[in-house]
């Protein structure tokens, strides 16, 4: 047989080439769920900074309201005989006995009725004050909910950050290691996911936005 009539030599492949393929892999795998995490990070933290731009915006005027009625309030309270509250009381008792009293003119009892009659409208309007003035402090206080909100989703974004950046860590450790083996993206995997403390992050592992993790309860606990 001639040289002509062997079959060429098959470069078997080598140690280099073959870590060099497996990394490949090693990427191709990560990198979407890496991609999906990032994003989800992002959308959580555009949401958050919107919903506390709002609040701010919207808290402005209810706290200005809430102010001038605060102080409509104060001024009508600043009254003697124990405030607006014990006034009527207080009157009522003082005009009792010239009431009751048989020599007073008719006319005169019915000077008083009126008296005591006006102190009563007067303290029905302070009541009427008062109701604008607690749902302008309500408004705050769902106001403050939504900006607490605001910094719970915050805390959130840190968390997937910091898991994804220890992870891209872990990762630039494998590729500098050339001596050691390529780690299996299915341990990884596994690894990675043991992390999650979101149903979001659970969800983003595998691409499915109608999975949630079975062991993944409706709340969430922010560290």
């Amino acid at each position: 047989m001639t040289s002509s009539e062997h079959p060429p030599a098959v470069a078997e492949p080598t140690h280099s080439s073959s870590r060099d393929a497996a990394m490949l892999a090693l990427f191709a795998g990560l990198l979407p769920v890496w991609r999906r995490h990032m994003a989800t990070a992002r959308t959580q933290s555009e949401t958050a900074v919107g919903q506390m731009l709002k609040a701010f915006a919207d808290i402005g005027p209810h706290i200005d309201m809430a102010e001038r009625q605060s102080e409509q309030i104060n001024d009508a309270l600043a009254q003697p005989l124990d405030g607006i509250v014990g006034l009527v009381g207080a009157c009522a008792h003082l005009l009792a006995p010239l009431v009751k009293d048989p020599r007073v003119p008719p006319e005169h009892k019915a000077a008083a009725d009126s008296a005591l009659d006006l102190v009563r409208r007067a303290v029905g309007a302070l009541e009427q004050i008062s109701k604008p003035f607690q749902h302008e402090t309500q408004m705050v206080a769902e106001q403050v909910d939504h900006m607490y909100m605001g910094f719970q989703y915050q805390d959130r974004i840190s968390q997937m950050l910091g898991l994804v950046e220890g992870d891209l860590q872990k990762l630039q450790t494998a590729l500098e290691n050339q001596d050691g083996p390529v780690p299996e993206l299915a341990d990884w995997l596994q690894t990675l996911e043991s992390q999650y403390a979101m149903s979001e992050q659970h969800r983003d592992h595998v691409g499915n936005v109608n999975r949630v993790a079975p062991s993944e309860s409706n709340e969430t606990t922010f560290f």
